[in-house]
């Protein structure tokens, strides 16, 4: 059983809001730990589980923030970011809540008008997304990106240890938020340039395994070489939990901050290009490990492992 808050027990409620692909993990490891959570989603078909483990479910954002002190909140969007902290039944107006951690991926500037108006109401803002995918939700290793004060963030360190390895970025508003626009810009840059490269050496006769194995145990491995070739593509799942609209947007969000600091990024704007195609010709909703697709588009190679079976014909020309 984990440690509670630092001054607290593990008796006091913890709020949680958006129960999706990674809310669902990390809001299920803090009942493991012996956590009190206080639920909400848009879909309560989603928070079932949970409720069904002794979470209690609330009807609103609202209603989660009368209830919990601390409340947790794992969302899609920035919009939705800022309405479920802001808006009418969002956690801004409930009569309890001391502080927010924000575990989504919202903008830098998205962060700032949260924490500027959650202050004007009393209530402490922590930006503290999260990298590592479903897989390190349910694993609890997360990466947990935190910009606050560093004597939040200590007091929070036994809660946030519970879903991954908390790191304290800074603590300005945004600066967690920055610290996953880097993180995710490198993540999609590998999956975009691993994809290319796999569809070269296919096409050239390599086996596509036989690849995987080298790259990675060459100077070329990297995140995309190491899980999601293995795991999602070569098999041809297709199934890393995290969706193409969600790394375009991030993508988008990254090269807006950059604008924004004036620089200029070309190999991140190319990059960005791909991923509008994936986006386009694939689909928003499908999944990101699907960028490998619309990088095979119309070529007649399908990159495909000994796992995925014969047909077409392992890497190399269809018919």
């Amino acid at each position: 059983m984990s440690e509670a808050i630092q001054g607290s027990s593990l008796s006091e409620p913890i709020g949680f809001v958006g129960i999706g692909n990674m809310g669902a993990p990390m809001a299920g490891r803090l009942l493991d730990a012996g956590y009190a959570l206080v639920v909400f989603d848009v879909s309560s078909k989603a928070a079932a589980p949970l409720i069904a483990r002794g979470a209690r479910q609330a009807g609103s954002a609202a209603e989660v923030a009368s209830l919990a002190e601390t409340v947790l909140t794992s969302l899609p969007t920035p919009d939705i970011v800022e309405t479920v902290a802001l808006g009418e039944q969002g956690v801004g107006s409930g009569s309890r809540i001391r502080r927010l951690i924000e575990l989504s991926t919202s903008g830098p500037r998205v962060a700032a008008r949260v924490a500027q108006g959650l202050a004007a109401k009393g209530i402490t803002y922590v930006d503290s997304p999260v990298s590592g995918g479903v897989a390190g939700a349910r694993a609890g290793t997360l990466a947990v990106m935190v910009a606050c004060e560093r004597t939040e963030f200590d007091r929070l360190q036994p809660l946030l240890n519970v879903i991954g390895k908390p790191f304290h970025v800074g603590e300005r508003p945004g600066l967690g938020q920055m610290m996953k626009l880097v993180n995710n810009l490198l993540s999609g840059a590998a999956l975009a340039i691993t994809s290319e490269a796999m569809l070269l050496g296919a096409k050239a006769g390599l086996e596509p395994d036989t690849m995987i194995d080298v790259i990675n145990a060459g100077s070329g491995r990297n995140s995309a070489s190491q899980d999601k070739f293995p795991k999602s593509i070569l098999p041809r799942r297709f199934d890393a939990g995290f969706a193409t609209r969600l790394m375009f947007k991030d993508l988008k969000l990254c090269l807006e901050e950059a604008e924004s600091l004036g620089l200029t990024l070309w190999v991140a704007s190319a990059v960005r290009q791909l991923w509008l195609k994936t986006f386009n010709e694939i689909g928003p909703n499908e999944d990101f490990t699907t960028i490998m697709r619309c990088v095979e588009g119309s070529t007649g190679i399908e990159v495909r492992g000994r796992a995925a079976g014969s047909a077409p014909t392992q890497g190399r020309a269809r018919g």
